[in-house]
């Protein structure tokens, strides 16, 4: 009887031992020995609805739209097999795959198209991508697999946009899309569907079996929530994610470990001063974009934040066929700022700082918490602007106040369409105008290139558009930032020469392809 209980202690302390090794090898056997499954660090989600909020580097894995971007960010069917355009209506007719089933098995229709894209331009619905689709004048459904979208002038970045996730009608028809459950328990018709969302830690997806692609080869994809950027690298050498996206100033703790894979993507993501046009300072004094705007070394910025991993930025659309190479750049030149500055009534006051009329040359430049690059280039900045007597301070906050800060160091950007971040974020009143920019020969410029399917009259209006813009700047634009993504060796199908977009989305393109050894 003593020997058996001896065992069982030594039995017991083997277990104890066993468990308490690797934090990895836990939570693997947890979910499944023989489960191949990837643990992406990811920041937090409130709601997934890709109709509804455009940030989102989990909708491409639940969600399809009609149309996709390959390897090259060119247009490819998906929902949709083929499309015709007749230039004389301006009428785009889909032809829909037959073949294609929600996550809960009900058969995806043309309804779904129509459902989705009426949700996105009802204005009650506020959808943060709205702009992108008020060209579009009706929507019919013909038959089960054949819809047709009306335009009311041709608008080649309308087959970007439909990139969308549709959503299902069934499931959401005469719900209010804001509030409904479907936004933490979304159905889609993706790769990968949802299997549990532990708010605040993580959302796990597994794949979809019914997929019409191709079987994925990876059994789940969890988002591990972690905010911050220091902490994704500490579990990603600790085993407890296998990819995420880092700093560059993290490479170092990577770049001579064969255990990791470190891929450096283009993006056309810019960093910039967004200035609050709503804020008293910039409000009566819009002279005030144009003038800082000589006082910020960029280059400098991308050596020391970025160590060399971006490029300096001037436009929205360096990174395009579309850029204006010839517009004024802003070269940094401190005396010309404060030539500006003065020039304007602006006067050195005793304590160093420009005043006019009894206010102070003084505003915060507002980060998102969790974000430490954002909070380095801000700290950059704010210490250039203090060299030619301007008093701008850093703060950083969980929840931004888009209306009531003064500026805020603002991310945009994307590969595709150059009406894409352009007509929705300097376009007056539009969803994605977060600092009340508003210039009507902008407005008009914007808009007649995107009603022209001729693309020598498009490089014409956006080049011309970047000649206004830098009359009247919104922005103090920095640098292109590089998307530096960090994953285990065993991870394979990333294709590093993809150009990312904004916050550097889009690596997750062929998530379908991708492989665990």
């Amino acid at each position: 009887m003593k020997l058996k209980k001896l065992k069982a202690v030594a039995l017991l302390l083997g277990v104890s031992l066993i468990v308490g090794c690797g934090t990895k090898e836990k939570s693997k056997e947890n979910l499944g020995q023989d489960e191949k499954i990837l643990v992406y660090g990811s920041n937090d989600y409130t709601s997934i609805n890709p109709a509804i909020y455009e940030h989102g580097e989990i909708n491409s894995l639940i969600f399809t739209g009609l149309t996709a971007h390959d390897k090259e960010n060119k247009i490819v069917p998906a929902l949709a097999e083929s499309w015709d355009f007749d230039k004389e209506t301006n009428i785009y007719t889909f032809n829909l795959r037959d073949d294609v089933k929600w996550h809960d098995s009900e058969k995806f229709k043309a309804e779904d198209v129509k459902f989705t894209l009426e949700t996105i331009m009802n204005p009650d619905n506020a959808s943060e991508i709205a702009s992108n689709y008020e060209d579009i004048t009706s929507i019919e459904v013909v038959d089960d697999t054949t819809i047709k979208i009306a335009l009311k002038a041709p608008n080649v970045a309308m087959l970007d946009y439909l990139t969308v996730g549709i959503l299902p009608k069934h499931l959401l028809e005469n719900k209010d899309i804001i509030t409904d459950e479907f936004n933490k328990k979304p159905i889609g018709t993706g790769p990968f569907k949802l299997e549990k969302w532990d708010t605040g830690q993580s959302i796990t997806l597994v794949k979809n079996p019914d997929y019409f692609k191709k079987d994925p080869s990876i059994d789940k994809v969890i988002f591990k929530i972690v905010n911050d950027s220091k902490a994704k690298v500490i579990q990603l050498k600790s085993g407890e994610l296998d990819l995420a996206q880092v700093t560059p100033k993290d490479i170092a703790t990577f770049e001579k470990d064969n255990d990791f894979n470190v891929n450096i993507m283009n993006t056309a993501d810019y960093r910039g001063i967004m200035y609050n046009f709503n804020a008293p300072l910039f409000k009566e004094n819009r002279e005030l974009s144009n003038a800082l705007s000589y006082a910020i070394d960029r280059q400098a910025i991308v050596d020391s934040v970025l160590l060399g991993h971006g490029k300096v930025a001037y436009s929205p659309l360096q990174m395009g066929a579309y850029n204006n190479s010839d517009i004024e750049k802003f070269d940094y030149n401190k005396e010309k700022a404060k030539s500006e500055l003065e020039k304007s009534g602006w006067k050195i006051g005793a304590d160093g700082i420009y005043e006019k009329n009894k206010t102070k040359l003084s505003f915060e430049i507002t980060c998102s918490e969790g974000d430490q690059v954002r909070v380095d280039m801000a700290s950059v900045a704010a210490q250039q602007l203090k060299e030619i007597g301007v008093d701008a301070k850093v703060v950083v906050k969980a929840k931004i106040d888009w209306e009531n800060q003064d500026s805020n160091l603002i991310g945009w950007g994307s590969p595709f369409d150059p009406d894409d971040h352009t007509y929705k974020v300097f376009g007056s009143m539009q969803g994605s105008n977060f600092n009340a920019y508003s210039n009507s020969n902008v407005d008009e410029l914007l808009k007649g290139a995107r009603e022209t399917d001729v693309d020598e009259d498009r490089v014409k209006y956006y080049k011309k558009f970047q000649e206004e813009m830098v009359k009247d700047m919104p922005y103090t634009f920095f640098a292109y930032i590089d998307a530096i993504y960090v994953g285990k060796s065993t991870v394979k199908g990333i294709t590093p020469e993809t150009v990312l977009g904004h916050h550097g989305v889009g690596i997750f393109w062929n998530v379908e392809d991708w492989e665990i050894e």
